[in-house]
């Protein structure tokens, strides 16, 4: 049982730097520190959008952005640290 809550939470893990890479990849493309036809940077940018865009899809209809800041990063990353955490406390009460 514990495996599994490990893998789940290796997972949830991985997805927030996935949507960190996102981020910050967004804001070099916004500041132009990177150019989008760079091959590498083109490829990094469309996996990280495919990965996360259906998750902030649902939060950006909730939370517009503020003076066109998109926080919906910060909050999803925020519940995948909640539920982390639930994760966390069911493991400890399923061992006992």
């Amino acid at each position: 049982m514990q495996a599994i809550f490990w893998l789940i939470n290796t997972i949830l893990g991985l997805y927030m730097w996935v949507i960190i890479i996102g981020a910050v990849m967004s804001w070099l493309v916004a500041f132009e520190v990177v150019n989008t036809r760079n091959r590498f940077v083109g490829m990094v940018l469309d996996f990280t959008w495919r990965l996360t865009e259906p998750a902030l899809r649902p939060i950006r209809r909730f939370i517009p952005s503020i003076g066109g800041i998109d926080i919906s990063p910060v909050i999803l990353i925020l519940g995948l640290m909640f539920l982390q955490r639930i994760l966390y406390e069911l493991m400890i009460a399923a061992t006992f």
